[in-house]
């Protein structure tokens, strides 16, 4: 396959993904802000951080405020994580790659685009902004519904699936980081039942909480929940689920053109961290930088398969 294919393939689906997250995201700062009595925007700041765009949202905005934060975060152009900007860039990498994919995928990329351009052409209020997140996710899921349902599982399909988990991963352990490193209020707050609260929020936002509660039988822990969103293979959006996915993807692409590459060797060290890694030696050594090591690896892995499958060549 030409590199300028596989780049389209892998940014289309990164793009979706990012759509999705960014979502996610908002989802999560909203719901973490209603836990707050002071009706204080601050943890807006947080979120943008997180989302690495506060840069560009301080460029156009002087003051911090919780209905320009999400505006940005949804429809804003100049902001490349935007929804919106997300969807459009997904949708033109999917016109590059348009014979690489099937007519339902294509179709479901574009219907998705036309609906969220539509559904965001203006500013969304806090009263519809559950349902416009529901939306997004609700067509993100359609387009991978499509792809599920009808492409060969070859490696077109590799690198589709290689830019959803790069993405997927690195969005599951910012949002983690959002709650536990900058959205607690004070270290006097661990274990509260503010604490709790955002803690289960951030099940809801990654779709979490009703296998958590299935899984532990209704008991819950800031550690246990940690755990189940770091290290547990079978939730679709922990970093151990992702992981395993990229290193799945990255196996057939080595069989398929018979050559191992240092992208290969780059995932079996992040798996095998996760792999042997603990949740008490996680939180001994600290969470926020065992997640700023993580999202590291993520991005220089994402790199390292841009560079060895010539995606600019």
């Amino acid at each position: 396959m030409l590199g300028k294919t596989a780049g389209g393939l892998f940014w289309m689906f990164r793009y979706l993904e990012r759509s999705e997250n960014t979502a996610r995201l908002i989802e999560a700062g909203f719901r973490i802000a209603l836990t707050r009595a002071d009706g204080d925007d601050d943890e807006w700041g947080s979120v943008l951080q997180t989302a690495a765009v506060a840069h560009l949202y301080y460029q156009k905005h002087e003051t911090l405020e919780a209905a320009k934060a999400i505006d940005f975060l949804l429809r804003d152009a100049t902001n490349p994580s935007s929804v919106l900007s997300a969807i459009s860039a997904a949708r033109m990498n999917a016109r590059l790659v348009r014979t690489a994919i099937t007519r339902e995928v294509w179709e479901a990329v574009n219907d998705t685009y036309m609906i969220l351009k539509q559904a965001l052409a203006r500013p969304v209020s806090a009263r519809d902004l559950p349902e416009v997140l529901a939306l997004i996710r609700q067509q993100s899921a359609l387009v991978r519904g499509a792809m599920h349902g009808t492409m060969l599982r070859n490696d077109i399909f590799d690198f589709c699936r290689l830019g959803t988990f790069l993405e997927r991963a690195d969005n599951t352990a910012r949002i983690l980081d959002v709650k536990y490193y900058v959205l607690l209020p004070s270290i006097s707050q661990i274990g509260s039942s503010l604490d709790n609260v955002q803690w289960e929020t951030i099940l809801r936002s990654v779709a979490g909480q009703r296998a958590y509660r299935w899984i532990t039988q209704g008991e819950t822990s800031p550690m246990g929940i940690a755990d189940f969103l770091i290290f547990d293979g079978r939730m679709p959006r922990s970093l151990a689920f992702s992981v395993g996915k990229i290193a799945t993807n990255l196996g057939y692409l080595e069989r398929a053109y018979s050559q191992r590459r240092p992208c290969h060797d780059r995932i079996d060290v992040l798996s095998a961290r996760l792999t042997h890694g603990t949740i008490e030696r996680v939180f001994e050594d600290g969470l926020h930088e065992f997640i700023t090591d993580f999202l590291a690896d993520v991005a220089r892995l994402g790199q390292q398969v841009e560079t060895d499958y010539r995606f600019l060549g």
